[in-house]
Formats: C-alpha cells, sequence, structure tokens
C-alpha cells in the first residue's frame, strides 16, 4: 500500500466516525469541520452555517481559479449494516463505512493531496446535498466567489462525467365527490380514479419520448413515488395526493414537461400541482447552450489529463455550477451502484488513484 492510500485510509476512518447522516439534519459547524480545518494547513478559510444542518467549509490556498467541491452528509444507515456504520473496515480490496463511496472516500484522498503539494487549492465541503435542498451551494454561488471551474466528487469510477439528467420533483393533489360506490359515476367522482388515469396518460406519454437523446443518455425517467387518498372500499374518495418525479436529458424543456403532466389531468378534478423540487442537467442551458458548455467541460477535463466516462443518469450539484456559468463536470472515486447500500464500500484501487490524479493536480501552477 503506497503511503498516499495509507495516509487517505487515516483521514477516511476519522471521516465516517463524525456522524453527519441527513435526515436527521443535525450537523453542526465543529467536529468533522474542526478535523477537515486542522489538516488543512497553509488555508484560510470560511465556515457558513445556512440553517437545517446546512454546513459549508471553503478553504483556500494561494489564488486558485478552480474549485474542487464534495459534500459530507450521509444518507441514513439501515438496519441490514452487518457492523457499525460509523467504524471503517478495511479489507484487501475495500474500504466499508458509511459515506466511505457516497462521499468522503473523496474528501480524505483531497486533505492527503494537499498535505504533500504546495499549489493553489480550493475545496468546498458541504453537508446538505442528501436533503435536496442545496442551501450550501447556492450560498457559495450567491457570493463573488472569482472561481470560474467546478470539479464535483461523486462516485464516477474516477472518469469526468460531462453530462447528467436533471431531477424534478412534484406534488398533485385530486378531488372528488363523496358518496357510495355503487353509483354509477363513481369511476368519475373518485379522486383515486382520476390520480390513476393521469398516471396511465403521463406513463404513455413518458414511453412516447423513448426516441429523445442527449450526450449517450436517452428517454425520459419518471417515477410515481406515491398515491394515496380515500377512505374505504365502499366509499368514494373524496381527494387524493400523488408524488412523482422525472429527470429530463440536458436537452429537454424542464418547463414544458411541467406544462405537459399538468395538462394530462381533467382540471375539474386536479386541485393542486407543485413542483417540489428542482435540480437542472448537467450542463444547464438550453440545447446550444448545453452543448457548448459540455464541450467546454470535456477540454477542460482533457487539458488536466482525466480519462472521460460515459453520462450518468443520477444527478449531482455538478449541475448547480454549471448554470451559474461555470465549466463543472463530475469526478470522483467507486462506484454508484455502492452508494446508499448496507455495508457501503470504495475499492481502495479507486481510492488510490483518485488520489494520485488529486496530487498531481495540486502540483500544477496553472
Amino acid at each position: 500500500m503506497s503511503e498516499a492510500l495509507a495516509s487517505t485510509l487515516t483521514h477516511l476512518e476519522a471521516l465516517v466516525g463524525f456522524d453527519t447522516r441527513n435526515p436527521p439534519r443535525a450537523i453542526g459547524t465543529g467536529g468533522m469541520f474542526d478535523y477537515l480545518k486542522a489538516n488543512l494547513p497553509g488555508f484560510r478559510f470560511e465556515l457558513t452555517d445556512f440553517g437545517a444542518g446546512a454546513v459549508a467549509l471553503l478553504a483556500v490556498r494561494s489564488s486558485p481559479r478552480r474549485l474542487f467541491n464534495v459534500h459530507m452528509d450521509t444518507v441514513p444507515d439501515s438496519p441490514a449494516w452487518t457492523a457499525s456504520p460509523h467504524v471503517l473496515r478495511v479489507t484487501p480490496d475495500r474500504a466499508i463505512g458509511l459515506g466511505a463511496c457516497d462521499i468522503k472516500g473523496a474528501a480524505a484522498a483531497m486533505l492527503t493531496a494537499a498535505a504533500c503539494t504546495t499549489g493553489d487549492a480550493a475545496f468546498l465541503f458541504t453537508t446538505d446535498e442528501e436533503a435536496n435542498d442545496a442551501r450550501c451551494i447556492a450560498g457559495f454561488l450567491a457570493q463573488g466567489h472569482g472561481f470560474s471551474e467546478a470539479i464535483v466528487a461523486e462516485p464516477t469510477h474516477c472518469e469526468a462525467v460531462l453530462a447528467h439528467r436533471g431531477i424534478a420533483s412534484v406534488l398533485m393533489k385530486f378531488q372528488g365527490q363523496a358518496g357510495h360506490a355503487s353509483a354509477a359515476n363513481a369511476l368519475k367522482l373518485s379522486a383515486l380514479h382520476q390520480a390513476i388515469h393521469w398516471g396511465e396518460a403521463a406513463l404513455a406519454f413518458v414511453e412516447s419520448q423513448a426516441h429523445q437523446r442527449f450526450g449517450g443518455l436517452t428517454g425520459l425517467r419518471f417515477n410515481i413515488g406515491r398515491i394515496e387518498g380515500g377512505i374505504k372500499a365502499n366509499m368514494i374518495a373524496p381527494s387524493a395526493e400523488l408524488r412523482f418525479g422525472f429527470r429530463p436529458l440536458p436537452s429537454m424543456d424542464t418547463a414544458h414537461l411541467h406544462a405537459h403532466f399538468r395538462s394530462l389531468a381533467d382540471p375539474a378534478a386536479l386541485a393542486h400541482y407543485e413542483p417540489t423540487f428542482f435540480g437542472p442537467p448537467l450542463p444547464a442551458g438550453d440545447v446550444a447552450a448545453a452543448e457548448s458548455k459540455r464541450l467546454a467541460a470535456r477540454d477542460l477535463a482533457d487539458g488536466l489529463g482525466l480519462p472521460i466516462g460515459n453520462a450518468v443518469d443520477f444527478w449531482t450539484e455538478a449541475s448547480l455550477f454549471s448554470q451559474a456559468g461555470m465549466t463543472a463536470f463530475v469526478f470522483g472515486p467507486g462506484d454508484i451502484a455502492q452508494a446508499h447500500t448496507a455495508d457501503e464500500w470504495v475499492a481502495l484501487d479507486q481510492l488510490a488513484t483518485y488520489t494520485d490524479h488529486l496530487i498531481r493536480l495540486l502540483s500544477r501552477h496553472d
């Protein structure tokens, strides 16, 4: 095992030991942040608490134009874990612990690389990515930060990912008219029936978009996550609530998609349509702007000597940097298939490769 990998594992053991589960969003400004600052000598720091467990630490050395971003919050653990999720276990080929893959392993490598280099460097550590409530990135971007490039750490097999889907969540409410289920017009009066009819139309529309393409991604991803309402089997449901989400390609118009999904409901039955979360695709912008940004990110990754991977279906905060006009891509160790799982793990060779890349990049003076 190389000295660099050993150092990264030492940092990862410490970082996994800090409980940053989100929810419950009980993350403060001490503890883990004290550890990060103590292991970044020669950096200047700006620590900001945005509330509700959203804390950001910007660490800067010299005058970089490129920012490395990594989120430090994790999903909750589950009873399926076979040992404590906050105690790192290292086997001959993997490191196991909550957040080891998503994505504290990258943060540990950043500490290692910072300690053995002297080049310009900037790290933004955040704690709200798993909450679908991007206070940290929004707060950072609202400042006069002065950075033009962002490399966001997520599990990408140590390949630069230039494009991914957006993500949107919606709450819909349907209204009906309570009555006896034997009524001839029960099919139309039931709010639950109206929600189901909407679902059938929405699924048909999504299937019709299978031909759409961008950067290796195809079609529109869609999921009805929950339908609830009604009282009992022999009563017409007077109300129903439905939650769904969709993941558009960078080339798709999200506002148009919202309008279309809304139009699929019977206007007399639709009581409420509320987008509850939106994260833009990567690259962000209209079709022409997205392709231009993708090419700029490709040129940046090429110039940094990083291998370029395929576009991915999962969402990352790289799109927020792209939306703000920065050249951004995703690059980190591990496999997304291991994220959010019991006994979450990251391969040691991925940690070693990522650490070596960071050391090389932070040794540059550009």
